[in-house]
């Protein structure tokens, strides 16, 4: 079933014994997603509804890339100005992981954005997000009590973390 974003697929297989068997999976062009951190250590959040789990979320803005040629450091600064306004002076790549390799190609590449700038949002027409500044204690407080359920929003306040400490 393809689609404007991703495509799935099922293959037959010949697994390590010899034995076939059928592979279902869900084929992505990848993504990007960018911890904007202001310049007091706040940080900035996107709140948005999300369909498929039926909940409003709060994460960090994020979208797929465009195909094979799109930057993905180009595609987050992208994100983080339609999402939330804001504009980078610096941007660093935190790490990139496969969310769910079980039933997915998608690779999915973490920013951390800095030297920040406000200016005004422009989401797509299709995207209904506001911002909103946590610190990082509220923020982590928010995962603790399962408020923050986002697997790239969890993951990218661990790597900026780790990365801090591993800068002392």
């Amino acid at each position: 079933m393809p689609g404007k974003a991703v495509s799935f697929r099922v293959d037959e297989v010949r697994l390590p014994n010899g034995r076939k068997a059928v592979r279902g999976y869900m084929e992505h062009r990848g993504a990007v997603a960018v911890l904007p951190v202001l310049g007091d250590g706040r940080i900035v959040f996107v709140r948005q509804h999300r369909y498929p789990v039926g909940e409003d979320t709060l994460e960090i803005p994020a979208g797929k890339l465009n195909g094979p040629g799109d930057d993905p450091a180009a595609r987050a600064r992208a994100e983080l100005k339609e999402e939330t306004g804001f504009t980078a002076a610096r941007l660093t790549r935190l790490l990139s992981f496969w969310p769910s390799t079980a039933f997915s190609t998608e690779i999915l590449h973490i920013y951390l954005a800095g030297g920040l700038e406000k200016g005004a949002p422009c989401p797509d027409e299709d995207e209904f997000v506001d911002a909103e500044i946590l610190t990082f204690k509220k923020a982590w407080a928010l995962v603790r009590s399962g408020r923050i359920k986002d697997a790239k929003t969890v993951i990218a306040l661990q790597a900026w973390k780790i990365k801090e400490l591993e800068n002392r």
